[in-house]
């Protein structure tokens, strides 16, 4: 089992976890398996950054990375 810190902002941070500071996933995780997991919808991610650098949902997770999920963002 590996640890990231998971950070979900705006209208996604309902699906935030209470161990969202030291989360466990197995080896080999996507990011996008993650979301699925914790029933984040797909359509409803806009931006991934891991570790401060953009990233993809086939993007894998690997221990003590840092991953941050943003929503579109609306306005005008």
């Amino acid at each position: 089992m590996v640890h990231v810190t998971l950070k979900l902002f705006a209208t996604l941070s309902r699906f935030t976890p209470d161990s969202g500071d030291r989360y466990p996933i197995a080896p080999g995780t996507t990011v996008k398996h993650l979301l699925e997991k914790l029933g984040v919808p797909e359509d409803d991610v806009r931006l991934i950054f891991i570790n401060g650098i953009k990233g993809h949902l086939a993007s894998t997770l690997t221990d003590g990375d840092r991953l941050g999920i943003f929503p579109p963002v609306g306005g005008g």
